[in-house]
């Protein structure tokens, strides 16, 4: 009876240090398995503040290159403006030696 009872209970223990064993196993999976996703996500979030980054720098780009057009734009009408009001006042002066 002894030896049965030592059987059963090198059983139990045995039985005791599988499941033990086998939660330890699905422990480190699940930390294995988070630890992945967490790494996913950080990669995700610094493809998203790269992609940020240049959307920004790109939006930038485009309105510096349109300050520019604008700037350029105004001065050439300034010019134009500037050289009709010379052509008038060339005109008006030579309209009135002229006149005299």
């Amino acid at each position: 009876m002894r030896k049965i009872a030592l059987v059963a209970a090198a059983s139990a223990a045995a039985l005791s240090l599988a499941a033990c064993s086998e939660t330890a196993e699905g422990v480190e999976e699940a930390a294995e398995g988070a630890m992945a996703d967490a790494e996913a996500n950080v990669e995700a979030a610094g493809d998203a503040a790269g992609d940020a980054m240049e959307a920004t720098g790109d939006a930038a780009e485009g309105a510096m290159d349109a300050t520019g057009d604008a700037a350029e734009g105004a001065m050439e009408a300034v010019e134009g403006a500037a050289e009709d009001a010379a052509a008038e006042a060339e005109a008006a002066v030579e309209g009135a030696m002229e006149g005299n």
